[in-house]
């Protein structure tokens, strides 16, 4: 006896998501390139090593192909390239990810490294908002200083239109408090990014928009 059993719908073939957007002032020249649908390589160059390498985590676990050109004032100190980097970021997410259609929306991760343990969680609602709670334990990484986490995703939230909570839950190591904090926002956008197969087409919002 056979018995036939309603075929799955094979997901369609989606328009890339990839998008390119440079942004120049007298305080930095910054060029991004994303691939939401990638495999997680980088190619990051903004003169702060460690923020070179929070950038990294944000491709490598996101599975975001990521390339970020920076020629900032880095004589005065990182805060404009930093911040730049995170509004030239978003605006590139918010072309990349178009429409919405399909996508699941929000995301969530928690992430521990040794003592550290940062969870986030990121909805691409289409409303700015930000809500961070990291209390670092020193004021230095390397060249990196660690008040300018803020103002890299207040610049990010601002202009990806997303709704993002971030919350060190525990921590001794800045460094290891900051590196929780990047891959756990990098896996809930890797969540939040991802196409679900059973609403393809469809925007995530009984507005019917985002």
């Amino acid at each position: 006896m056979t018995t036939n059993y309603p075929l799955t719908e094979v997901p369609q073939a989606h328009t890339p998501r990839i998008a390119e957007v440079s942004r120049n002032t007298a305080e930095t020249k910054i060029k991004v390139r994303v691939n939401l649908d990638g495999t997680g390589i980088s190619r990051l160059s903004t003169g702060i090593g460690f923020f070179d390498h929070m950038l990294d985590q944000i491709a490598r676990h996101g599975m975001i192909d990521l390339d970020i050109e920076a020629d900032g004032d880095l004589h005065i100190d990182g805060h404009h390239t930093v911040e730049d980097v995170g509004i030239t970021l978003g605006q590139a997410f918010h072309q990349a990810v178009g429409d919405k259609k399909g996508i699941r929306r929000y995301g969530h991760a928690y992430v521990p490294l040794d003592e550290a343990l940062s969870r986030v969680v990121i909805d691409f609602s289409g409303r700015p908002g930000l809500e961070l709670n990291v209390p670092f334990k020193s004021g230095m990484i390397g060249a990196f200083d660690t008040q300018l986490t803020h103002e890299f995703f207040q610049g990010f939230v601002n202009h990806a239109f997303v709704t993002l909570h971030i919350d060190n839950l525990k921590g001794e190591n800045a460094h290891h408090q900051a590196e929780t904090v990047f891959k756990a926002f990098a896996r809930a956008l890797r969540a939040a990014l991802e196409l679900d197969p059973r609403a393809l087409g469809t925007i995530p919002s009984t507005k019917g928009s985002l």
